[in-house]
């Protein structure tokens, strides 16, 4: 308690005011400061249900359970000077001579006037009262599985940490039903807990919070790419491969299994990939096509009166002159009869011509066309299939317009490789000099072993 007193003189009246500290006030008929005890004074002091107690110069805001202890005394105050006894009536032992017997009580637990102390204390050599520690000397009650602590004139039976009592006994304390602030999962022990983690996460250096774990980094679960995932990862794969069942292996695709279209030819897979390859005679073209190879301008072995030529998958090698008696060679790949007695009966002239084509081509197709290259006003011109048609592999359609041409129609798919010799005539019939004339075209077909 603090006070603060001023005096103020007065000539003509004598008068001195008081001054007291904040949360006291001055009691003018005891002439002291005085606490002023706020809790009584203003009904709503605390807010959220808790309770006001008063204390020397202010109050405090505690909760409704809340325990409070006030010490009047300090325990290590200095000691006083022993009280001594009366002597004792020998006569009545029991009374002291003295008719008339003081009794003052001090703090530490003794009657002066009297031959005892209080409960939990014991009489020293000076005829004091000590304490007595019960935890020390084996007088206390404890269970074995408690804690004895020694309180001033008596003593108190605790639980171990992570204990409860439960009547006299000492029970677990569930913490993981009480506010045990684990992140995750809280396990309850014998006196304890501790918090565990889900899969994906490990505990903190403070063994409550849970932190993702980096499996990438720590045992790079995958086989190939990795991606760190909260909790989690998850697995990919390069390209050309997938994952397998167990989400972290990673197996080859098989692309040539997908399609027969993935090559033109022939699809090799390979780790990763796949590849195309190509026919003798073909070179790949770009990732799956392929593509003919010229023999016949990259090299052949056609001798110096032979010529190249070139199809589809390979090439071959034919006369440059292939007039046979009594043809004579007139132009390139023309034989004509020069001789007319020698040639009756026979073409006035044979051309030979060349070409080649795709196996298994789509049909009807229109592969080669035919016309007279001499027109005479006075002429009719007629086609037809002399030779080479015994299958009816082909039809040869005749312009309706101009009579003058004609167009070989292949009517039957064909598979190479095979060649084939058709021979094609036209017939001229002059009507003002009533002669007629027949030539030949040999066209030399030759189809290729694939169908590209």
């Amino acid at each position: 308690m603090t006070v603060a007193a001023s005096a103020v003189s007065q000539e003509t009246e004598e008068h001195v005011s008081y001054t007291c500290t904040e949360g006291y006030e001055y009691d003018p008929i005891k002439e002291v400061c005085k606490d002023i005890d706020e809790c009584a004074l203003v009904s709503d002091t605390c807010k959220g249900g808790m309770k006001c107690i008063n204390h020397y110069g202010g109050y405090l805001c505690l909760p409704q359970n809340a325990q409070i202890f006030i010490t009047n005394e300090d325990e290590s105050s200095q000691r006083t000077d022993p009280i001594p006894q009366p002597p004792l009536n020998p006569l009545n032992p029991t009374n002291p001579q003295t008719p008339q017997t003081r009794t003052q009580s001090n703090h530490r637990g003794v009657v002066a006037g009297a031959s005892q102390c209080l409960p939990g204390f014991t009489l020293d050599e000076q005829n004091y009262c000590q304490d007595v520690d019960e935890c020390s000397q084996g007088l206390h009650t404890c269970n074995a599985d408690q804690i004895c602590y020694n309180t001033r004139g008596s003593y108190t039976c605790q639980c171990h940490p992570g204990y409860q009592k439960h009547g006299e006994q000492c029970v677990d304390r569930n913490e993981c039903m009480l506010s045990h602030y684990c992140m995750h999962r809280c396990v309850n022990t014998a006196g304890s807990y501790f918090c565990e983690c889900k899969d994906g996460y490990q505990l903190a250096s403070n063994n409550h919070s849970c932190v993702d774990v980096n499996e990438c980094d720590l045992t790079q679960p995958c086989q190939h790419q990795c991606f760190n995932l909260l909790g989690s990862y998850i697995c990919q794969c390069d390209q050309g491969y997938e994952l397998a069942s167990n989400s972290v292996s990673c197996v080859d695709i098989d692309e040539c299994a997908f399609s027969s279209y993935m090559c033109q030819y022939v699809c090799i897979n390979s780790p990763g990939g796949y590849s195309c390859i190509c026919p003798e005679g073909y070179q790949l073209q770009r990732t799956r096509m392929c593509q003919d190879i010229n023999e016949c301008d990259t090299g052949h072995e056609c001798r110096e009166d032979e010529m190249c030529w070139n199809y589809y998958g390979g090439h071959r090698c034919y006369p440059k002159n292939p007039c046979q008696e009594p043809y004579v060679l007139t132009s390139e790949n023309r034989c004509s009869c020069q001789s007319a007695g020698a040639c009756r009966g026979l073409p006035q002239s044979i051309i030979y011509k060349y070409m080649s084509i795709h196996s298994e081509r789509t049909v009807p197709a229109d592969i080669f066309q035919i016309q007279a290259t001499n027109i005479f006003p006075s002429a009719h011109y007629s086609f037809r299939i002399k030779a080479g048609n015994d299958g009816g592999e082909f039809f040869l359609r005749v312009s309706n317009q101009t009579f003058v041409g004609a167009m070989l129609v292949l009517t039957k798919s064909l598979e190479g490789p095979q060649e084939l010799i058709v021979d094609l005539e036209m017939i001229t019939q002059h009507t003002a000099m009533t002669y007629r004339s027949s030539s030949f075209l040999r066209l030399t077909i030759i189809v290729g072993p694939y169908p590209f």
